[in-house]
């Protein structure tokens, strides 16, 4: 007899609590629907894992920040499950966002050159003048449409950067109409897995239909313009045309449609909400402000803000940051399990699909005290040591954490510092502050009053 024969097995994993709610042939779908935010705010009280049903379909649920870095950077999980096939009109199967394996490894050594830290300073006179531009469009008095404009900025900074576009003030509205449409109709198709019913010729699905095709035309026209150019300028579109495959050959049209496609629609989108935010941020914290327009002007005196002041912006900083932890852009993930595993102590089938929403995660009480309170000094070091690992990922974890994030951020400080300095915001009647939920989080309509300091 051998010890294996005699060590006693180890019990077999259960199965996460089922989450309370569901309807019949929605699931918990419905929920979604209604209130998103609050009902996975909520799922935390029921375990670190739950099961969901979307439809007939059943998904395991993260809540807690150490299960989150777990799905991150466990291979077990790969991109996958709901959000990415509700994504897949959008972004193809064949961009960075969206592939896995061999093929995400070298599309991101593709893209990465891009945002090298050393890279960097080469963007600081572009984002200097669309923050001071952006700063000079407004005017006494007048409403700011800060979807509008939000929108404007983020696409002209993407193409300038990083297509070296100076073309894009028309196809940027028309991005802005169209992701409005677009990822509001993917999260509900995420939701709800009706799929015949969203071919049907219904009004709300040609609406879809139509905003989709048009932002995928976009795409083809600044490909279209950058071949007929006969240009090659050492950028992010110069490199995806000239990129090759794991054989040696150059990468398909359809591989370089949708890393356009990765670059300027979800790109733009989540810059965009971001930015709104901010604005909303700059209106309902005028303390805070204030701190940041001071600070500016402590860093700059009476010029504009410069790439060379970011580092020195800290309170700006964490303006931001606390604003993106309060409502991040991108609130909810998916991933797909590749082989039964263990998520928790519960047993994840092969197959299965995950989800986790890093709007609950950081706002989750456990981690962050006053967590519904905006407190941008919860950001200095010396309040950040006790917070656990993972329960703040703005831009993910891993081999899929954004790549762009150093430069969002430089932009982002940048921009919030030169509007706060030069303008005061306020609310205007008429607009609708609550959160806009799709696939990304906003404000519905802001609409604000810029007053000069």
């Amino acid at each position: 007899m051998t010890v294996e024969s005699v060590r006693p097995a180890s019990p077999p994993m259960s199965e996460p609590p089922l989450a309370g709610g569901g309807v019949p042939l929605l699931g918990h779908g419905w929920q979604l629907v209604r209130d998103p935010l609050g009902w996975f705010a909520r799922l935390r009280d029921h375990g670190d894992v739950v099961r969901l049903k979307l439809g007939p379909k059943t998904v395991y649920a993260a809540t807690s920040p150490e299960l989150v870095g777990e799905l991150a950077l466990n291979p077990a999980y790969i991109i996958g499950g709901p959000l990415w096939e509700s994504l897949e009109g959008l972004l193809g199967k064949e961009g960075v966002a969206t592939a896995n394996g061999p093929t995400h490894r070298r599309q991101r050594r593709t893209i990465q050159p891009a945002f090298r830290l050393d890279v960097l300073p080469e963007y600081g006179p572009i984002l200097e003048e669309e923050a001071h531009a952006f700063a000079q469009r407004l005017r006494p008095g007048e409403t700011v449409d800060c979807t509008a404009e939000s929108f404007r900025v983020a696409v002209r900074i993407a193409a300038r950067c990083l297509l070296r576009g100076d073309y894009m003030d028309e196809r940027a509205d028309r991005l802005c109409a169209a992701l409005a449409t677009v990822f509001l109709g993917m999260y509900r198709r995420m939701v709800i897995p009706a799929g015949p019913l969203y071919r049907l010729p219904l009004p709300g699905n040609r609406k879809f239909n139509r905003a989709l095709a048009d932002m995928h035309l976009v795409v083809d026209e600044i490909v279209a313009e950058r071949r007929a150019s006969g240009q090659n300028p050492d950028d992010l579109l110069t490199a995806l045309l000239s990129a090759k495959d794991e054989n040696g050959d150059p990468i398909g049209e359809q591989e370089i449609h949708d890393q356009v496609v990765a670059i300027v629609t979800p790109g733009a989108e989540t810059v965009a909400s971001t930015i709104m935010s901010l604005l909303q941020v700059l209106a309902e914290q005028p303390d805070h402000a204030d701190k940041v327009a001071e600070e500016a002007e402590s860093v700059g005196g009476d010029r504009a803000v410069a790439f060379a002041d970011v580092r020195k912006l800290t309170h700006t900083n964490n303006v931001l940051v606390e604003t993106m932890r309060l409502q991040p852009p991108v609130w909810i993930l998916t991933r797909r399990a590749v082989a039964e595993t263990e998520l928790g102590g519960y047993r994840i089938p092969a197959g299965a699909d995950l989800v986790y929403s890093p709007y609950a995660i950081q706002r989750d009480p456990r981690s962050y005290e006053r967590n519904t309170e905006f407190d941008p000094d919860r950001w200095l070091p010396e309040r950040t040591r006790s917070l656990p690992k993972y329960a703040m990922t703005p831009f993910g974890v891993g081999n899929r954490k954004c790549p762009s994030d150093h430069f969002s951020m430089a932009m982002l400080t940048i921009l919030t510092a030169e509007l706060a300095r030069k303008w005061r915001f306020e609310r205007v009647p008429g607009s609708r502050d609550a959160v806009r939920v799709g696939i990304t989080l906003h404000p519905d309509r802001l609409l604000l009053r810029a007053i000069p300091r």
